[in-house]
């Protein structure tokens, strides 16, 4: 992230989820522009667990809430794929091997709002399998644990839990309820 974040290039897309373009993020932000997002819902390799993290007080959109997805708003020219390995090095210190592709698992459109301003965004969710060292961005998360699907869920059910709201847009895309490691 820059030394002023407003002044980032994102990736302007219309309502149907082409780009159009590119502003400033304080634009795209204050005149609440269609955009994009990329997040990594991080799995234990045998598939039991999720990592759930907190976000720090000081970011700019969803302060202080839980996220289930390492990932953040897609750059002018990146592709989301790149945008969701680049968030996951940068916010969890998990560095995807090169030539290693994401599944893209669900994608979704948020149409809602931020301190009183429109905030519209696609989101595409993909997933990792890792069981290594998680190595926080401390000016992006505050903490972290693992969790399966169940105790995942049994929180978002809870109202006054606060979680990111265009997460759980994109979130039935990506939990299921255990059954056992892929194959």
């Amino acid at each position: 992230m820059s030394a002023n974040p407003e002044d980032e290039l994102l990736a302007v897309y219309d309502a149907d989820g082409r780009v159009i373009g590119a502003a400033d993020r304080g634009t795209v932000y204050r005149e609440g522009l269609w955009h994009a997002s990329a997040g990594v819902l991080v799995r234990s390799v045998d598939g039991s667990r999720v990592y759930v993290h907190r976000r720090t007080d000081s970011k700019l959109v969803f302060a202080g809430m839980h996220d289930c997805m390492a990932g953040g708003v897609v750059d002018a020219g990146e592709d989301p794929a790149d945008t969701a390995i680049r968030e996951l090095r940068e916010e969890l210190g998990i560095a995807v091997p090169d030539g290693t592709v994401l599944p893209l698992r669900a994608k979704a459109s948020w149409d809602g709002d931020w301190a009183g301003r429109a905030l519209r965004c696609h989101l595409f969710g993909f997933e990792y399998r890792y069981d290594g060292p998680i190595v926080h961005q401390p000016s992006e998360i505050a903490d972290g644990w693992w969790w399966t699907d169940a105790e995942l869920r049994a929180h978002l059910n809870d109202p006054a839990w606060p979680f990111v709201p265009d997460t759980r847009t994109v979130l039935n895309g990506l939990l299921t309820e255990y059954d056992g490691p892929r194959r």
